[in-house]
């Protein structure tokens, strides 16, 4: 095998994401960062902010543990004007991807007690949200992933720890490549890494073929949309692994091609067939949240079949969102 070297992957991997709608974009150090977000974040919400109203966006953003930046990311900010009028501002569109501004950067420096330099971070509408670290062809992907938590140790948290909106990672040698979701140091395992497969779990392993599905701005956006998960028990985030993913967008897609006046039609209905331990109470979860989410959906009702079921679901659905689930003993 002929050995690849990281910059040549790294080249490869912007030349690829430019092609695919990202635009390119050179930031270099913390002072590029904080440019480029207010550009990014005036065009996406379109109006422009003087520099008072940037101070009170980064002492908003700059809030809070990397858990509470993941609320932030996806939640509006009432940002008081000096003539006193209030203007939202949004960091996220997660229900429509195209309606985000999507950039790539490379070797951004950042000082903390080390200076680090990550080889490509994803920025959208300025705030980095995927960052990906490459090694040489023939080193373990288990040397990219030390590789981020010196990172999270020396520099993520570094002048306002912008990149503690990253939400997503991806390590790869070019022919192996995974990603995980961001959390802190001590709830990061490598065991929790996972490969992209398609919707016949067959691996798109190599970083090219990882890179035009995963990384493509549709599938991100919905992986950053609907399929990050923030427990709000735990203060942690999860990912859905590649068949949660299908599994829930093919319910979605029944949900949105449901037939109610033919009632001898049986491909209104479906199952998703999962094995024990495989995060069917995680899958559920999520495509009830995506399915209300249609406005042509008032209410899911979900249905178990035993009483030790129905409280354990009750339980991890509350995890993930406080207050999510409203019980009842009566079907009359």
């Amino acid at each position: 095998m002929t050995t690849r070297p990281e910059a040549l992957l790294e080249a490869e991997l912007v030349a690829q994401l430019r092609g695919m709608g990202y635009g390119i974009v050179a930031i270099q150090d913390d002072a590029g960062l904080l440019a480029n977000l207010q550009a990014q974040l005036e065009t996406f919400n379109g109006t422009s902010f003087t520099q008072r109203d940037m101070t009170r966006l980064l002492n908003h953003l700059q809030k809070g543990t990397l858990y509470d930046r993941s609320k932030i990311l996806r939640d509006r900010y009432a940002l008081e004007r000096e003539d006193g009028t209030v203007t939202y501002v949004r960091f996220f569109d997660g229900g429509d991807p195209a309606a985000n501004r999507w950039q790539v950067t490379q070797q951004v420096t950042n000082v903390g007690s080390y200076t680090n330099r990550y080889d490509v971070t994803i920025l959208c509408n300025g705030l980095p949200v995927v960052q990906v670290e490459l090694k040489r062809s023939g080193l373990e992907l288990k040397e990219a992933f030390n590789q981020i938590i010196r990172y999270k140790r020396q520099s993520f948290w570094a002048n306002g720890g912008l990149f503690q909106y990253i939400q997503l990672f991806a390590i790869s040698n070019g022919v192996n490549t995974k990603y995980y979701v961001n959390n802190p140091i001590e709830a990061l395992s490598f065991a929790q890494t996972f490969f992209w497969t398609d919707e016949h779990s067959r691996r798109k392993s190599e970083l090219k073929e990882f890179a035009a599905d995963f990384l493509s701005i549709p599938r991100l956006g919905r992986m950053l949309g609907h399929y990050v998960v923030m427990n709000d028990r735990d203060r942690r985030l999860m990912v859905l692994r590649p068949y949660q993913v299908y599994a829930v967008e093919r319910l979605v897609e029944k949900v949105r091609r449901y037939d109610p006046a033919p009632k001898e039609r049986t491909d209104n209905y479906g199952y998703i067939w999962h094995t024990t331990g495989s995060g069917k109470t995680l899958t559920s979860f999520k495509a009830s949240q995506v399915i209300m989410g249609l406005p042509e959906v008032a209410k899911v009702v979900f249905v178990v079949d035993r009483k030790d079921l129905d409280y354990k679901t009750m339980e991890d659905f509350n995890d993930y969102k406080e207050g999510s689930v409203d019980a009842t003993e009566n079907t009359r």
